[in-house]
């Protein structure tokens, strides 16, 4: 008996390096679908919910947010294949104790892999997963015939969280990301835009909200940005505020973001699925250990040069130099260690504004605790 496309793709995903995929079928103009996922994306921007993030604020010729529906992007798209890529590791979670004086960096943000000469070489998950969607495309394409594709990891016109539920890949949890029965939320998102059509049998059955009751991620957020079930201000979220805010960070969030200095994990970290979520072993998204509760002093004392070297080809260069420093300043006066002092006294004399004003700010934290 012949795969249905939804088992071909499947099947090929896991082949190209995936943990598991599915496609979804572009709801049609005007279906309660499309309807709804307009109206749900346009409130949440104009409610002032992205932040700066600009590029979630775009709009096209006729006046609607890009991302509010992707047939206001790519009209020809009739289907979405959605690839999921767990990158859980037995490393300690953020909400574990951890040594005197450590960040934390958001654990998608650890990985590597190794070189042929054995080395630890930092990777990018948008990188690893891009070359295994072009694979995965490649193949569907020798399989199938013509159609038109194209590969996004985080860079497309649509909300990929958004198909991944249509494409049975899991629930959206009470803290905004898709759970999957199986690997929990420790994955990372690919999508496929194609012309190929779903055909109304094939359409995959959305899957069961398995969070019930459960509220911990919600009671669990320092920031409040969960504000409620399935809602998130992204502008008080500790992800945006350390990597994706330029500027300094406001003073009422401060004491709240606590020692995480890119990224955070806390929503995840207090999530009854992700204790049962399987280790996963992809030799290109191995931990590296230097970055699982880093020395903030250690960090401290990187140059330009040194934070050009760490973390070449790794996410956290999306902080920029500048950003991390700002942070790790933050995070430094939340641990009230005076070990910190010199250093902070040292930026708070520094060009940079920000930086010299987040230290001034850190020092204060550290002399009245």
């Amino acid at each position: 008996m012949p795969l249905s496309l939804h088992e071909l793709i499947a099947q090929k995903a896991v082949a190209a390096g995936f943990s598991t995929a599915g496609i979804a079928r572009v709801p049609d103009p005007g279906s309660p679908e499309d309807i709804r996922e307009r109206e749900s994306f346009t409130s949440w921007v104009e409610q002032g919910n992205a932040g700066e993030m600009e590029y979630l604020k775009r709009r096209n010729d006729a006046g609607d947010l890009v991302r509010s529906s992707l047939r206001a992007a790519a009209p020809w798209a009739k289907s979405v294949i959605v690839c999921a890529a767990s990158y859980h590791s037995d490393q300690p979670l953020s909400i574990h104790t951890a040594p005197e004086g450590a960040g934390w960096i958001a654990r998608y943000a650890w990985t590597a892999r190794q070189s042929g000469e054995g080395q630890t070489i930092p990777s990018d998950y948008h990188n690893v997963l891009l070359k295994r969607l072009q694979k995965l495309d490649a193949s569907l394409h020798e399989h199938l015939g013509p159609f038109e594709s194209k590969c996004y990891v985080d860079t497309g016109p649509l909300v990929e969280r958004v198909y991944a539920r249509y494409a049975g890949i899991g629930w959206t949890g009470k803290n905004t990301c898709i759970l999957n029965q199986k690997l929990g939320s420790w994955f990372f998102l690919g999508v496929i835009l194609t012309s190929l059509e779903v055909p109304d049998h094939e359409r995959a059955s959305l899957a069961a909200d398995r969070c019930g009751s459960c509220t911990r991620c919600i009671d669990a957020c320092p920031t409040g940005a969960l504000t409620g079930p399935h809602q998130m201000d992204a502008s008080r979220c500790i992800s945006y505020l350390t990597i994706e805010k330029r500027g300094p960070l406001p003073m009422d969030l401060r004491e709240a973001i606590g020692r995480q200095i890119f990224g955070c994990d806390i929503c995840q970290d207090v999530c009854p699925w992700n204790r049962k979520a399987p280790i996963a072993a992809d030799p290109e998204m191995i931990p590296r250990p230097e970055l699982v509760n880093p020395a903030l002093g250690w960090l401290a004392e990187l140059s330009q040069e040194d934070f050009g070297r760490l973390f070449f080809g790794s996410p956290v260069k999306r902080a920029k130099f500048e950003g991390l420093r700002r942070n790790i300043a933050i995070a430094m006066g939340n641990s009230g260690r005076k070990e910190f002092l010199p250093k902070l006294r040292e930026w708070a004399s520094e060009s940079d504004a920000v930086l010299a004003e987040s230290a001034e700010w850190a020092i204060r934290q550290i002399e009245r605790s």
